[in-house]
């Protein structure tokens, strides 16, 4: 079992930044592929970014976040984080982390814990 806890939520304007921090209860985090969703309002839940067990690359983004977001993670704190520059209100969303045990993917259904999310609002 894998508790996770998201962070680092809040209200920016369009063109700031924020980092979203996922800490991880398992002492066996570094065995888990990680990656961050997020769901829109009105909208599905849909992948962000995902990075290796080890942290090595490559590293995946959706492409909406490509050159904007970055992903990365620190074993030795069980946390995983999302750097996000230049935001626009369409980043709008409550943002999830995930683990998955077994597949490094960016579908949703094959990742085994979620955290409880951290909205971030984008003001224009």
């Amino acid at each position: 079992q894998v508790q996770l806890a998201e962070s680092g939520g809040g209200l920016v304007q369009a063109g700031g930044s924020l980092r979203l921090s996922c800490a991880a209860s398992a002492g066996t985090f570094r065995n888990y592929f990680m990656a961050w969703f997020r769901r829109a309002p009105g909208k599905e839940r849909e992948f962000v970014a995902r990075i290796t067990r080890s942290g090595v690359t490559p590293y995946y983004y959706a492409d909406s976040v490509k050159d904007r977001f970055t992903i990365s993670r620190d074993n030795a704190k069980n946390a995983v984080y999302l750097q996000m520059n230049n935001l626009k209100p369409e980043d709008t969303a409550v943002y999830y982390c995930a683990a998955s045990r077994l597949y490094y993917t960016d579908h949703d259904e094959h990742y085994d814990y979620w955290g409880q999310g951290t909205q971030v609002t984008v003001s224009s």
